[in-house]
């Protein structure tokens, strides 16, 4: 119950503060990765949690799904393919170069062996936008630039596992079963596809029609059926829940629009408890043995391999520099590399402490900083905050500042 209590306390105080962080570098996400420190056996020790956990790797592997479910219903299929050629080159170029960007310095400055700096760089490629939704959340930023963070974060995810898989296998002296991976992989695009449209078109049948107030629930009873399929049958859930919201937004668009604001809070309330607990694993024994090598290879991670591997997957395109900038920022870590990290804890390979204690401070660093530059990004891009948030008693909304 100290989980629940912190975690309703921290809630409270994230939404009383939502305005100020519209406004400012002030981060929501930030304060709950920081209370979960404060309150896990690094700080007060209110909260003892294991990084073998299942409730760790439940609640983020929930936490991932819902955000990609929710990201693919504003993907429909028209969105994505105006904006394939920009995702296409991220996905295609920029995040093998992150792979490798990333395992070069984990090899020469962190001592990982080949196979296990190859597994790092994959297990870190992944991108999470959610944490910069001043940038991502907003109607006012370039529609372009939007899609191309979407679409990016919500299909890398999936893509990374095949690989996360391959190199887990190698570090571990294994040989990786590539149909194995290759069918799940299918499944669950074609689960992520085939479940919502079965849903989509029987709900055109006159006989079934939703009551307005319970219109919103559609869309999450497919999502929850999605979810569930893809576990039982070991399919790739990431990629199966971001067509799923994609197929859902094509089909019906009706439906997708009323389970947006529904998606948008479900995707925060999971969000921020993932992150209360990931931050309660970040204690000091964890870290205090960290080499300057290691800090060095998260450092990197963030300021140099993700900006640059983006930066040159986009050259050529119609993007202006400002925007390619923004676009080559913002790579949060997320919810899919604390998953793949935990895998690699949980397998049993030589480095896999270390693994995951390099994915910790990567994940944490990449919170920070990112979380805290998505309003200073927004101003150089020439977009304005919002400055009509409600105090009090009042009949308007402010979305923007509730996603942030």
């Amino acid at each position: 119950m100290a989980l629940v209590l912190a975690f309703g306390v921290v809630l409270l105080i994230s939404v009383s503060l939502s305005g100020v962080a519209a406004r400012t570098i002030l981060s929501t996400a930030l304060l709950f990765l920081l209370a979960g420190a404060l309150l896990g056996q690094g700080g007060l020790g209110w909260v003892q949690i294991a990084p073998n956990s299942p409730m760790v790797t439940v609640l983020a592997d929930i936490a991932l799904f819902t955000v990609l479910f929710t990201d693919g219903g504003r993907a429909n299929l028209r969105a994505l393919r105006e904006g394939w050629r920009l995702s296409g080159r991220a996905l295609g170029l920029g995040m093998p170069l992150t792979m490798i960007g990333i395992a070069v310095p984990a090899h020469y400055l962190a001592g990982l062996d080949w196979p296990t700096a190859l597994l790092l760089g994959a297990i870190l490629s992944p991108t999470d936008p959610v944490f910069a939704s001043a940038i991502v959340g907003r109607t006012d930023v370039p529609l372009r630039l939007r899609r191309l963070l979407n679409v990016e974060s919500g299909l890398n995810d999936g893509l990374a596992l095949p690989f996360v898989l391959i190199f887990l296998a190698t570090a571990a002296n294994r040989e990786a079963n590539w149909a194995t991976i290759g069918l799940e992989l299918g499944l669950g695009l074609a689960i992520g596809v085939a479940v919502p449209a079965v849903i989509a078109l029987a709900w055109r049948l006159r006989l079934l029609t939703a009551e307005p107030r319970l219109h919103a629930l559609g869309p999450l009873a497919a999502g929850v059926i999605v979810f569930a399929v893809c576990h039982l049958t070991h399919a790739n859930a990431y990629l199966a829940a971001f067509a799923a919201g994609a197929t859902l937004a094509t089909l019906d668009h009706l439906a997708a629009e009323r389970f947006e604001p529904l998606g948008d809070l479900l995707s925060e309330i999971t969000k921020f408890a993932a992150l209360l607990v990931f931050g309660a694993l970040i204690t000091p024994e964890r870290i205090s043995h960290l080499s300057v090598g290691d800090w060095a290879v998260a450092v990197l991670a963030i300021l140099l391999v993700r900006p640059a591997a983006m930066l040159l997957s986009l050259l050529r395109t119609p993007l202006p520099a400002r925007e390619r900038s923004a676009a080559a920022w913002f790579g949060p870590k997320g919810f899919a590399s604390v998953i793949y990290g935990l895998l690699a804890l949980q397998a049993g390979i030589p480095a896999g402490e270390h693994v995951f204690d390099l994915v910790a401070i990567t994940i944490a660093l990449s919170i920070v900083l990112h979380s805290s530059t998505d309003v200073p990004v927004a101003r150089a891009l020439r977009i304005e905050p919002p400055d009509t948030l409600p105090t009090g008693h009042t009949e308007t909304t402010a979305p923007a500042a509730a996603d942030r």
